[in-house]
């Protein structure tokens, strides 16, 4: 059995006890409303938290600063919106984390430009620092619409170590 399937189990027998307490308990109906209430919040919880664990690309914001790894572009077509996805390092305390996270954000044509150059100079070994932050302006109701908060991406050559002298 896999994780999917399990996981698929569990919301099946949530639901068989969810429908037990509402038919054959005698209950008072705002407790059973409650139940209903937890039960469907317990699930969006868990979906969101189960996309962080299955390794889809996260629709959140990029990082404040990060390392570029890797792009891919899938541009808009008939019927598609499009969409970038990029792989990187956020970098906490000056350091990079160990563990890349996959990022997917909303196709505009400048960023492709943009991380198709970084991308170009990170395949000849050029190490690309990035930096992300919201963008200024009215705020609309992007928190119905995860990923679509637009943010201003800045990619540079990261500065080579300067080594002491000897």
């Amino acid at each position: 059995m896999t994780t999917t399937d399990g996981v698929l189990w569990a919301f099946v027998a949530v639901l068989f006890v969810l429908g037990l307490a509402l038919v054959a308990s005698r209950w008072p109906v705002w407790a059973k409303g409650l139940l209903v209430t937890a039960v469907t919040a317990l699930y969006f919880w868990s979906d969101a938290a189960l996309e962080q664990v299955w390794g889809w690309p996260s629709r959140h914001a990029l990082p404040e600063r990060f390392v570029l790894l890797a792009a891919v572009f899938d541009e808009p077509a008939k019927g598609r919106e499009g969409a970038l996805h990029v792989w990187v390092n956020e970098i906490r305390d000056g350091k990079p984390l160990p563990q890349p996270r996959a990022y997917q954000l909303p196709y505009s044509k400048d960023l492709h430009a943009l991380l198709g150059e970084a991308i170009k100079k990170t395949r000849q070994g050029v190490t690309q620092l990035g930096t992300s932050e919201p963008k200024r302006g009215p705020k609309g109701l992007s928190w119905l619409r995860p990923g679509s908060d637009e943010q201003v991406v800045k990619i540079r050559d990261l500065p080579a170590p300067q080594l002491p002298e000897k």
